[in-house]
């Protein structure tokens, strides 16, 4: 995937820039921003802009913005041109040339016995860099790889290490929701997904419905975290007791979604709203607490 910008640079956007757009490019659904002086950009129309690995061709996704509404905070790298016919010949030879120094790679990985898993091989537009993406579980020693690389394809050649995330996000696909991938969609960095998180919204642990594509732990379990933390300090400890009635209970289970309260006697089972908890038992809204996925 086009690594197009710095997410560390604060943007310091040169004067010359008058408008921004969003450019896709073919090995990912996400728009990136690229600068301009022109707001004669079409949706569908190739151009050829700038990325931190050289020369690439991309499409036009979001049309020329005013660049007064540019507020991301990231460095804006330049529309070099509109893409003519020349640049698509060429980006359809450098696809073609790319899958025969992939399969060069393959032959090469096989005969030295690295432990790698070639996902990708990608030439920049002016066939400057050939970068090839690859799965690993440890750290690949592949200065051989390289000589012989060089000596046959004759360019500058980067290969990088991806995760299982990276990956996922670079083929995409549909989540359990029906919906696009989001980290192929908008999803720029990936936090470390823990399974507490799961536990801390009462979520049953079964590890291959919470996993996404990737085989890891589903992005997706982040999004309503915070909400069930804030949401659980209204409820009831699990294992608390209270008395009802001078008889009593321990707290069993909650559901926050249906707002339910389930208790337990020596001789008794009951399912009382949050509501009607805490008028029977004079409970309060727990104090701030330490989370319970840290």
């Amino acid at each position: 995937m086009p690594e197009t910008q710095d997410n560390n640079t604060l943007n310091p956007i040169p004067n010359e820039y008058t408008h921004f757009v969003g450019v896709k490019f073919s090995s990912t659904p996400r728009s990136y921003f690229f600068g301009t002086q022109s707001d004669d950009y079409k949706l569908g129309e190739f151009v050829v802009v700038e990325t931190v690995r050289g020369l690439e061709l991309g499409t036009i996704a979001i049309e020329p913005i005013t660049i007064e509404k540019y507020s991301t905070g990231l460095y804006l790298k330049p529309i070099i041109r509109k893409a003519t016919d020349v640049d698509i010949k060429l980006y359809e030879i450098n696809q073609k040339d790319a899958a025969f120094a992939m399969t060069i790679c393959q032959t090469e990985v096989k005969k030295l016995n690295l432990n790698m898993n070639l996902i990708s091989c990608e030439y920049t537009l002016d066939k400057s860099k050939v970068l090839f993406s690859y799965l690993a579980d440890d750290r690949v020693d592949f200065r051989e790889l390289l000589k012989v690389l060089a000596g046959k394809l004759h360019t500058r050649i980067e290969l990088r290490q991806i995760g299982a995330r990276d990956k996922a996000k670079m083929i995409g696909g549909l989540g359990v929701c029906g919906l696009p991938l989001c980290c192929s969609t908008f999803l720029n960095e990936f936090d470390g997904i823990s399974i507490n998180r799961a536990k801390n919204q009462m979520l049953a642990i079964n590890i291959p419905k919470l996993s996404g594509q990737c085989g890891k732990l589903i992005c997706c379990l982040k999004y309503e975290d915070d909400a069930y933390s804030e949401e659980k300090k209204a409820f009831p400890e699990l294992g608390s007791r209270f008395f009802i009635d001078k008889v009593s209970y321990t707290v069993t289970g909650t559901n926050i979604l249906s707002r339910m309260v389930k208790i337990e006697s020596d001789d008794a089972v009951k399912f009382l709203s949050l509501e009607e908890f805490m008028k029977q038992t004079n409970f309060t809204k727990r104090q701030d607490k330490k989370n319970d996925k840290n």
